[in-house]
């Protein structure tokens, strides 16, 4: 009988994918932020170059107001993992091709069942639309609660949209305090002391 995968073999299976093309252009696979087993899950669209180049997810701008926010709410590294729909970097940072996503499905499956999260946030269109099947614009359906496949999922606006469109980044926070309050409610964290205050961005 085959011993059971552990995180270093599921670390090198992703280190040695050739599944698609993106393997021929990528510095580093870009697998996790975080702690691997976490009650909430982040799934974002890809990594960048930065990303690519350190070989973590969300640690470019995006990432760095992600963090300001998570900082802001009281989420410790330990409840949270964070990752992409796809491991490797799309060139020019373009969306990844349905091929592309259909080749990194099993890993990302794979990786589930490592983190078994109770609650995942969708981070932008494209991991809304590559774990739903939906193509409804992320700003009609955010902030709105998902119950599939025994997750609660809250798909929000990608940190990155923000830095171009600083108006919407109120939508992002809203949705981050729906997100620590559910995680109140089922006892995953404690309750804050004080309400915290949304981080100043760009004007």
């Amino acid at each position: 009988m085959k011993n059971k995968l552990n995180w270093t073999d599921f670390v090198e299976s992703c280190n040695n994918c050739q599944n698609c093309d993106l393997a021929k252009t990528r510095n580093n696979v870009v697998i996790y932020r975080g702690a691997i087993r976490a009650p909430l899950m982040f799934v974002g669209e890809a990594p960048g170059a930065d990303e690519d180049l350190q070989g973590k997810p969300f640690v470019g701008a995006a990432g760095k107001l992600l963090d300001l926010l998570l900082t802001a709410f009281g989420f410790p590294s330990e409840s949270y993992h964070i990752c992409n729909i796809v491991k490797c970097r799309p060139p020019e940072n373009r969306v990844p091709t349905p091929e592309e996503s259909k080749a990194c499905k099993a890993l990302l499956a794979t990786q589930f069942k490592f983190v078994r999260p109770q609650i995942i946030v969708l981070l932008g269109a494209t991991a809304y639309r590559n774990f739903t099947g939906s193509n409804e614009p992320i700003t009609k359906i955010r902030g709105e609660w998902i119950e599939k496949n025994g997750y609660l999922i809250m798909p929000t606006i990608h940190p990155a949209f923000i830095l171009r469109n600083n108006n919407e980044r109120i939508s992002l926070w809203k949705d981050l305090e729906k997100v620590r309050l559910k995680m109140e409610e089922l006892g995953l964290l404690p309750q804050l002391i004080s309400q915290p205050e949304m981080p100043q961005g760009r004007k």
